[in-house]
């Protein structure tokens, strides 16, 4: 490798690095950990104890067995339960995501967007005014000019 590549390629990470993607991206991976030890706390705290007032309290031991016995090894067991738990976890996290961040950030950005939308109706109007004034008072010019031409 020569030296004249090597500069080129720490270009070229350091703006791959720099961009904003791979920034967000990064943001993202890291609220989303944090995100989920709420959402656990949700499923084990409030979610599992209501499922459990019918049974267990723990998901994970709701299952099915396939064959006549399923005590040991022998046996092929169904853990329906864990997968009930991350189907409960996903749906969650999705209501919360969606309801608490998403729907919010649509609304605001709407408003955002109409007011936008209304300042530059209302700067459009005065525009077209203003021209329409300006167009009359040309006319205006042209007339007093024409009639004091017309009268010598």
């Amino acid at each position: 490798m020569s030296k004249k590549q090597d500069p080129s390629v720490w270009q070229g990470f350091k703006a791959f690095l720099m961009r904003g993607n791979v920034v967000d991206l990064a943001v993202a991976v890291v609220v989303g950990a944090a995100f989920t030890n709420i959402v656990n706390a949700v499923v084990k705290g409030m979610i599992n104890p209501v499922v459990g007032a019918i049974g267990t309290k723990n998901l994970d031991h709701y299952s099915s067995c396939l064959s006549s016995s399923c005590k040991g090894d022998a046996g092929i067991e169904i853990a329906w339960g864990s997968v009930l738990g991350a189907t409960l976890q996903f749906l969650i996290t999705a209501a919360v995501v969606y309801f608490l961040m998403v729907l919010p950030m649509a609304r605001f950005l709407a408003r955002q967007e109409a007011r936008k939308k209304a300042r530059e109706g209302a700067h459009e109007v005065v525009d077209v005014t203003e021209l329409q004034v300006l167009k009359e008072i040309r006319d205006e010019l042209v007339a007093q000019r024409d009639a004091h031409s017309a009268g010598r």
